[in-house]
């Protein structure tokens, strides 16, 4: 493959800060029947969009960062450390809420308790966004909306809207029970749980690929890629359904996996890779980051690019 380092991806959503402790635990409290950690060690990392951006750019894409955080500690250490990344960050920092963390307690290898601090941000900051977003989406030529339903992408049909106009690839992370904002976008990569959410269950491989080419066409996209964990992945496109067996080694942690899905397949698609390729090296790469703790990221070099 050619140089990895032409794709320009610009990711827009709900920005978070993850943050572990990892402890020992030696005893139970006194006061409930619950494990007491000791602290020993701290770590930060980027989570929700700033996941998504942190993949992209070790994947070698040159990568923007559009989204809300707090005027706090918290926005200042994802800021830091999307410039450690070389990140183009375009935050907007909202004083009337906090950044998001996510505080996960590890204790013996197992998470035993995830603490989230969340607002949803203000109505300016969101207009001001959506003014940011129609002036950078020049610069990039895949967008990727990362949603977790914070707040953050409330006009996400504006944006797409302004995408396809410009004939942008446009990715989604969908969320929620109204898949109706995302029509017209490119590629929705839905797990199966959200799926569900929209469709209702199915009892067949007939069934599941009726509702995902109905739901596919329903929306106008050009495909929708079905994450199924253990079942790898289902790549549903006008004239063909292809399927991805699970390549994962070893399940540690799921956490963030969507995130480095989403990441490298647009970097790939960024890179002028076809589409069912693309699909294959972003499962591989969701095969790899389960085998880590925690949101994680995968090289080039793991991936053999």
């Amino acid at each position: 493959m050619t140089t990895m380092n032409s794709a320009r991806i610009l990711i827009v959503g709900d920005v978070m800060l993850d943050r572990y402790w990892f402890g020992e635990v030696n005893r139970i409290s006194p006061e409930a029947p619950v494990p007491v950690v000791r602290v020993e060690r701290r770590e930060e990392r980027l989570g929700g969009a700033a996941n998504v951006a942190r993949n992209a750019a070790t994947l070698g894409a040159q990568t923007g960062l559009l989204g809300v955080i707090g005027q706090d500690e918290a926005g200042a250490v994802v800021e830091g450390l999307l410039t450690d990344l070389g990140i183009s960050s375009y935050l907007n920092r909202d004083p009337a809420i906090s950044t998001i963390i996510k505080l996960r307690v590890i204790g013996r290898q197992q998470q035993l308790v995830r603490v989230d601090f969340e607002d949803a941000p203000t109505d300016t900051v969101l207009r001001d966004k959506l003014t940011q977003f129609n002036a950078l989406i020049d610069n990039y030529d895949v967008i990727v909306l990362s949603d977790y339903a914070k707040g953050s992408l409330v006009n996400v049909a504006d944006m797409i809207s302004v995408g396809k106009k410009l004939g942008k690839r446009l990715l989604v992370d969908p969320k929620g029970d109204d898949f109706a904002r995302y029509k017209g976008a490119s590629i929705l990569t839905p797990n199966r749980s959200e799926l569900i959410r929209i469709t209702g269950n199915w009892k067949s491989e007939e069934e599941l690929t009726t509702k995902a080419q109905n739901l596919r066409r329903s929306l106008d996209l050009e495909a929708l890629l079905l994450t199924r964990s253990e079942e790898g992945m289902t790549l549903y496109q006008e004239n063909e359904v292809v399927n991805f067996p699970a390549v994962a080694r070893e399940v540690y942690d799921v956490s963030g996996a969507g995130d480095t899905v989403i990441a490298t397949l647009a970097v790939m698609l960024g890179n002028g890779v076809a589409l069912a390729e693309a699909v294959r090296i972003a499962n591989l790469a969701g095969g790899i980051v389960v085998g880590k703790l925690g949101t994680a990221t995968v090289t080039r070099e793991e991936l053999a690019l």
